[in-house]
């Protein structure tokens, strides 16, 4: 009887530079690997899972790096799955994409459009996000009003466990899976689980308790669990019309109270742009705060009545109103979300955009409690923020603006993490709404779910991956002795030392959000200019 020979490790890159080409994602951190691993195929990510075990070596599986709080960065070695598993198959009649972990959103959708498909949850990063990136952090965007997150979109994962195990997990394919709730743990889950719309903190045992599938313990697992190498994805058909508003308000008040009513309608999004948001962005309305709202309907007529109803309702609180009754209007109405990312990435050098309380989520009866909460925590701290989101769901990001050239910028900064912490568990929220837990957020876990449940998430850690070699430090943080969230910066003189032209295209990665351009390519030389 002849065996199959084992598969080949993918080559482990240590290449100085290479290895600081990985050193940075779209949050905070800079944190140089000890290699990089970039498997072409299961077999291959198998391979290095089989190594890894047997090596303890920590792995850290990434997409195209455009995660937030640090679970795309580490010590250990990166296991880039951003170009390797780019399958993709559109099944129309089952409204059905099987896409490799490498497949982003907006090539979802492309492929699933002359179908008349797409993939309702639209992250803000859809052009670069990738399939196993979306799975692992749980992703969101403007439509999860109405449409959630993507758990609910993910038909099966094909996964690669820690031990090596390649198998694919089904959503109503009874219980193989690894971990199973007691009694006792399913009435603490209910009982101690926060009641908001989104979260992507920890490990979703509400939802698993709920369905009984594995696959809902697995998406939002950030890569501790398993390798994510292809996801089937179910479509939904693209809406025959929609039409929208831009609705102002003079205070917080007046915007807290048109929020349920606007949810009321059924919009397709609600977003909120903060003042704090609105002054980098020109000619925006001299508001308190902006909200926009869209609804898709099944006809031209529907779409504009309920535009008119969502005006009328609310015409004694609007200081600001905007309509628009075609997808083109809405796209103008639109362009203020647009314009303020570009506005932000445009700051001086000295004042950098940081991610560090940028996902909280409340109930959305305490949303303007909380956005003048991060307000007042931000004046406390002497560090000015921009604030938006997406308010149907009570859930905000906000970009933290320090002077990093003040003294004591980086006390200061660490000030307002632990006050907005603190706000986040008097509201009864969460601290991840759509982005995951990563490194950033690990150590707090415990303070909006209480020892019992974090017992239960380290019980989940154990039956997936015993020797802890799947991202640790992410969800389940290191010793409390070692958590310092805010000890490896990209910015300031404690960052790790790269090299400056890799420090300088990784900025402009940033600056531009061109995260899907191949990271051995920041690497490369650019080559010397001809002799004249």
């Amino acid at each position: 009887m002849s065996t199959s020979p084992p598969s080949p490790l993918p080559t482990l890159i240590t290449d100085p530079r290479i290895r600081a080409a990985y050193a940075e994602g779209a949050g905070i951190y800079r944190i140089v690997p000890a290699a990089v691993a970039i498997p072409e195929d299961v077999p291959e990510v198998a391979a290095l899972l089989g190594w890894a075990a047997e090596t303890r070596t920590p792995l850290i599986p990434r997409g195209a790096g455009s995660g937030m709080p640090g679970g795309n960065v580490g010590a250990g070695v990166i296991v880039d799955l951003s170009t390797g598993f780019a399958e993709l198959v559109v099944d129309a009649q089952r409204r059905t994409a099987r896409a490799g972990a490498s497949v982003t959103w907006a090539e979802v959708n492309d492929a699933a459009r002359p179908y008349g498909l797409r993939l309702p949850p639209d992250p803000s990063s859809g052009a670069f996000a990738t399939s196993g990136g979306m799975v692992a952090t749980n992703a969101a965007g403007p439509r999860s009003v109405r449409y959630g997150s993507v758990r609910k979109w993910v038909e099966a994962l094909e996964i690669v466990g820690a031990d090596g195990e390649v198998r694919t997990v089904r959503r109503g394919e009874g219980r193989r899976e690894k971990y199973a709730l007691t009694a006792d743990g399913r009435r603490l889950i209910a009982e101690r689980f926060p009641k908001t719309r989104k979260n992507s903190s920890g490990y979703a045992l509400d939802r698993f308790a709920d369905s009984g599938d594995e696959v809902d313990l697995l998406v939002g697992s950030e890569g501790t669990l398993a390798v994510v190498t292809a996801v089937h994805w179910r479509l939904d058909p693209v809406p025959a019309d929609l039409a929208g508003a831009a609705l102002g308000f003079a205070d917080l008040e007046a915007m807290t109270e048109a929020v349920p009513y606007l949810v009321s309608l059924d919009p397709s999004a609600l977003e909120l742009l903060d003042s704090t948001l609105l002054r980098f962005v020109p000619d925006a309305p001299n508001v308190a705060c902006l909200l926009l709202v869209e609804f898709e309907r099944e006809t031209a007529a529907a779409a504009r009545g309920v535009v008119g109803d969502a005006v009328r309702g609310l015409k004694h609180a609007l200081a600001h109103v905007e309509t628009a009754v075609d997808r083109a209007g809405l796209e103008q109405l639109w362009e203020v979300r647009r314009l303020a990312s570009p506005a932000l990435a445009r700051l001086p050098e000295s004042q950098r955009s940081l991610q560090v309380i940028e996902d909280g989520c409340v109930p959305l009866e305490r949303l303007g409690e909380y956005v003048a909460g991060l307000r007042a925590a931000a004046e406390r701290n002497g560090i000015p923020v921009a604030i938006f989101g997406h308010a149907g769901d009570g859930h905000v990001h906000v970009n933290a603006l320090p002077d990093i050239t003040r003294p004591k910028w980086l006390e200061s900064l660490e000030g307002l993490f632990a006050d907005v912490t603190d706000l986040l568990v008097r509201l009864g929220g969460v601290p991840a709404g759509e982005h995951g837990v990563g490194r950033l957020r690990a150590g707090v876990l415990e303070r909006f779910y209480g020892k019992d449940v974090m017992a239960l998430f380290r019980d989940v850690k154990r039956a997936y991956d015993p020797l802890s070699i799947l991202n640790p430090g992410v969800i389940i943080p290191a010793a409390a002795a070692d958590w310092a969230p805010l000890a490896a910066l990209k910015v300031g003189e404690r960052a790790a030392a790269i090299p400056d032209d890799i420090a300088a295209r990784l900025r402009e990665v940033e600056r531009s959000a061109a995260w899907a351009t191949p990271k051995v390519a920041l690497a490369t030389p650019e080559p010397l200019a001809p002799s004249p």
